[in-house]
């Protein structure tokens, strides 16, 4: 498939996917459980029916491996959704994971004993400038809420830090995890889409723990307002609409990524998703007016040219801008 179709996917999948999510929980902030476990449950079938052959074809990486990385990979994926329903904005939220970086370098270092240049430092440094200013303007418009008298004020902003220790939580877990599947890479060679398929697969049990939480949003969704779907003609609640287009946007976001990283490097692939969580972000604060300031925009630009910083994308693009201008021109 060429390149430029699976940035297409990144793009068009995993943008669109924030916006229904967002849909989602602006309407019920603590639906995050159901939408993990339908989100889950489709690339499980999907991967049971067309990879792994209705269960005869065996795992190329021993199964005990991806009892350990699901473990995590089902921790990270709900304590991220949960966090939405603590006070956590859906901007801050976008910003907050964009600090991976700074939770990769730092278990890189302490667990993988890697030393790393100085440029990469200044940018974690910045990333982590970027994070810091969000938060703190986002934890002054939580504490002064106008919409709340001091003390339930003062309770929304102890919710909202529980919030920031969640997505902190995630954030390493995540990075820890990272650690994890290149060990297992580097030992047993690169299984994509076999992980995607056991990381979402197994989990399926742990759902059963999430069941009364699951159900009540269920009932939920299906007293929202009635929605005919366009071309199809259906009608049906409308948070089941947006949940199941997240469904499907996350799948394809999901496998974009994947075959963006077959046909590109991985410094391609940083470069495009860094691109897509900054028009989602846009996209977020213009569409559903999200309060943000002057200092978040300049946090959000700490953020982002760090995270280009930490690529060495501009290393890259020099030989070829060089390469372009050597090139004889028409006349």
């Amino acid at each position: 498939m060429h390149p430029a179709v699976a940035v297409g996917l990144v793009f068009g999948g995993c943008c669109s996917n924030v916006v229904f999510l967002e849909l989602l929980v602006r309407q019920f902030p603590g639906c995050g459980n159901i939408v993990t476990f339908f989100q889950f449950l489709f690339i499980a079938v999907e991967g049971f029916i067309f990879e792994v052959n209705f269960g005869r074809k065996k795992p190329a990486i021993p199964l005990r491996y991806y009892f350990i990385m699901v473990a995590m990979f089902f921790t990270v994926s709900v304590v991220n959704n949960y966090a939405l329903n603590l006070n956590i904005a859906m901007p801050l939220h976008m910003i907050f994971r964009s600090g991976s970086l700074i939770a990769s370098m730092a278990l890189g270092i302490i667990i993988l004993k890697k030393r790393y240049s100085i440029l990469k430092y200044t940018s974690i440094a910045l990333v982590s400038l970027g994070i810091f200013t969000c938060t703190f303007m986002s934890a002054k418009q939580v504490a002064s809420d106008s919409g709340l008298n001091e003390e339930d004020g003062f309770q929304a902003f102890l919710w909202w830090l529980l919030g920031i220790a969640a997505l902190t939580f995630a954030l390493l877990m995540s990075a820890r995890m990272g650690i994890f599947q290149e060990t297992l890479y580097k030992q047993f060679g690169k299984h994509s889409k076999e992980a995607l398929f056991y990381n979402h697969a197994l989990p399926l049990p742990g759902f059963l723990l999430l069941a009364p939480d699951i159900y009540h949003h269920a009932v939920l969704f299906s007293q929202s307002e009635p929605f005919q779907v366009p071309v199809l003609g259906l009608t049906m609640p409308i948070m089941w609409f947006y949940l199941f287009m997240n469904v499907i946007t996350q799948y394809v976001c999901i496998r974009g990524v994947f075959i963006l990283t077959t046909e590109c490097t991985s410094l391609t692939v940083t470069l495009v998703v860094t691109l897509r969580k900054f028009i989602s972000l846009i996209f977020s604060i213009l569409y559903f007016h999200n309060p943000f300031t002057v200092w978040h925009w300049l946090g959000t630009s700490f953020v982002f040219v760090g995270t280009l910083m930490y690529t060495e994308v501009w290393n890259s693009l020099g030989p070829g801008l060089a390469r372009w201008r050597e090139m004889p021109k028409k006349e």
